[in-house]
C-alpha cells in the first residue's frame, strides 16, 4: 500500500469517535480521513474519501452498522472493523456475515488498535485469529444458517481447500505456506484465486464460509480452539 492507511471512524458516542481519531492521528502510517455519527453518514464520507478502512460500531441511529457493512463491503469498498461492546455478540457475528473483516473491543488499547487497522488494511492475516474463530464456531454453532450461495466449495481445487481450511484455522500465508511446504506467492495465488471462486472480499468472510458449508465443524466448547 502506498502511503497512509486511510481511516473514517463511525461511532454515534462523540467522545468515543474522538477518542478513535485522536489515537490513530498519532501514527504517522495511519490518517483519519473522514468520521461518522450514523451508518449512513458512514456511506456518504466513504463515498467521498473513499478510505481503506473503516471503524464501524453496531448501534447507530438512522442506519445501524450491519447495513452500513452490507452497502460498504459490495464491491471494492473499505475494509470495516466492527466497535462492540463485548466479543461474543450476535450482531457483532451479523456484521462479519455482511461483509465486515474483524472486529475491536471499545475498550481496546492504543496499540492493538494500530496494529488491528494495519493488519485489516494488508489483508494478508485474520485479525485476531482465536477470538474471531471462537465467535464464528460458537455463533456457526448456536443459529445456524441456510446454506450460503457463494459458488460451492466443490468449485475448488483440493489445494484451495486445503489452503482454505488453515485459513480458517487463523493461519497467515506465510504460515500457510510454511505449513504446505510451498512459497508465500504460491499461497497469496490460492488465496486469491479461492477468494475469487467463492465471491468473497476477504479471508475473514472465508472463515465464516468454511464454518457456514461445514468444511470446519463448530466444536461444542469454544473455549477450547
Amino acid at each position: 500500500m502506498n502511503g497512509p492507511v486511510r481511516v473514517v471512524v463511525a461511532d454515534d458516542d462523540e467522545v468515543v469517535r474522538a477518542g478513535f481519531v485522536m489515537l490513530l492521528d498519532t501514527q504517522p502510517d495511519l490518517t483519519v480521513v473522514g468520521s461518522a455519527a450514523d451508518g449512513a453518514e458512514a456511506i456518504r464520507v466513504c463515498r467521498q474519501h473513499r478510505p481503506d478502512v473503516v471503524l464501524m460500531d453496531i448501534r447507530m441511529p438512522v442506519m445501524n452498522g450491519i447495513e452500513a457493512t452490507r452497502q460498504l463491503a459490495a464491491g471494492d469498498g473499505p475494509r470495516i472493523l466492527i466497535l462492540t461492546t463485548f466479543d461474543l455478540d450476535e450482531h457483532v457475528y451479523d456484521a462479519l456475515g455482511a461483509g465486515a473483516s474483524g472486529f475491536l473491543l471499545k475498550d481496546v488499547t492504543a496499540e492493538r488498535l494500530f496494529d488491528a487497522v494495519r493488519v485489516v488494511a494488508a489483508g494478508d492475516a485474520l485479525l485476531a485469529p482465536r477470538v474471531t474463530r471462537r465467535l464464528i464456531s460458537e455463533f456457526t454453532r448456536l443459529r445456524p444458517r441456510p446454506p450460503r450461495h457463494p459458488a460451492p466449495l466443490s468449485s475448488l481445487t483440493p489445494r484451495e481447500t486445503d489452503v482454505l481450511r488453515l485459513m480458517a484455522e487463523g493461519l497467515s500465508n506465510p504460515e500457510i505456506a510454511k505449513r504446505l511446504v510451498v512459497s508465500d506467492e504460491t499461497i497469496k495465488t490460492h488465496v486469491s484465486r479461492l477468494l475469487g471462486k467463492l465471491g468473497l472480499r476477504d479471508r475473514t468472510q472465508a472463515v465464516v464460509v468454511a464454518y457456514e458449508t461445514g468444511l470446519v465443524i463448530p466444536r461444542g466448547n469454544p473455549d477450547g480452539l
